[in-house]
Formats: C-alpha cells, structure tokens, sequence
C-alpha cells in the first residue's frame, strides 16, 4: 500500500507553480505602483489629482463660451472628466488637457478615446506654450494660482483670454463672472474675462 505523504497541520501544501496566487501578486503590484506614483506626483506637485464634481462640472461648462473655436486649454486634468465635458460643450474647439502626474494622464488619454477635438499631454502646465489659448479652465490651489498669474502676467498681458476656475481666485483680478454651485461647500467658479497688462495694485 502507498504511504500518503504528511505535511504539518494549518501549513499549506504547494504542490505546483499553478497554486502561487500569481494574479493576486500582479494586481497588488499594479495597485502598489498606481497608488505610489500619485502618491509622488502630489508631494511633487502639491495638489492631487482631485476630480470635480458633477454640479461644478456644470457650474465651469456655463461659464465656457461653446461658440469658442480656438483653443481651450485645461491646467491640470487629472483624471479627465472636465476635459471629455470641455470638448463634448465646445465641439468646434480644440481642447488641449495637461496633466503632470503619471497615472491620471493615462486614464485621461483613454477617456479621450473617440473625441477627435481632444487632446492630453503629460506635461506641467506652467512650462507649456499657451500663446494660442483662447480659454483656460482650471481646478488648482493657491500657490497653483498665484504661478499661473505670474505666467500669464508675463507672458501674456493685457490677453482677451477667458480664464475659468473653480473655487481658487486669482487673487487681486476682478471676476467677470461668479456661479455659486449648489453643495456643502457653496463652491465658487469665478470667470476672467482677460489677463491685466500689470499686476493689480492688491496682488503685489
């Protein structure tokens, strides 16, 4: 009679290659590498990759002129649902998205799958050319803020450009318009229509 090898109770018996939970190694990896680049790319950046919400998705779309045929540049797309709506509002447009961090831009680049007036770059926005923007959406933070108005100041003063963001102002310019999105936070959209030839008197 064959003798049954024994193994120590409450010890798993690997007994092929095939029970290695391969799969579950590879997507604790991929989600491992996933979480850690954006990880990095916020304490690189100092913002996340925050989506905005439905209700200040449209709150932005309203202030976009949908007759634009020029350029509209989204700064900092992350994960891509206001750049799909911004192309989708204005389909004679050309929307170019930014986005830094790794990760949101390739789900951005799929999301853009089918919308031949979208396009996504990995790249920071405030080394990009935006001499060709007719309008600028944005979703940033303070000291995001405060850079962009340093570049546009330089780069671009006294600019018919449409600049939309969502609740950070551009400290010191005078909105044209403000929408008021219905949530717990009473989030501002704030549109300027232009860019100053010189920093206004309370931003310096």
């Amino acid at each position: 009679m064959q003798q049954r090898r024994r193994h120590a109770p409450g010890k798993a018996l690997v007994t092929s290659v095939h029970d290695v939970p391969w799969l579950e190694l590879v997507v604790l990896a991929v989600v491992a590498l996933a979480a850690g680049s954006v990880i990095g790319s916020t304490l690189r950046l100092g913002i996340s990759p925050m989506p905005s919400s439905g209700p200040a998705r449209r709150a932005v779309l309203s202030l976009v002129p949908p007759t634009v045929h020029g350029e509209v540049h989204e700064l900092g797309c992350g994960w891509g649902g206001l750049a799909v709506a911004l192309a989708r509002h204005c389909p004679k447009a050309r929307v170019i998205a930014w986005e830094a961090s790794l990760l949101p831009w390739l789900v951005s680049r799929l999301r853009a799958r089918g919308l031949p007036n979208l396009q996504v770059r990995r790249a920071d926005f405030l080394r990009a050319d935006l001499s060709r923007a007719e309008v600028l959406v944005c979703y940033l933070f303070t000291g995001g803020m405060r850079a962009l108005a340093a570049k546009l100041l330089s780069e671009r003063p006294g600019a018919p450009v449409v600049i939309v963001t969502s609740t950070f102002a551009l400290h010191g310019w005078a909105p044209a318009a403000v929408a008021r999105v219905d949530d717990v936070w009473r989030t501002r959209v704030l549109r300027y229509d232009g860019v100053p030839h010189r920093p206004p008197p309370s931003a310096s």
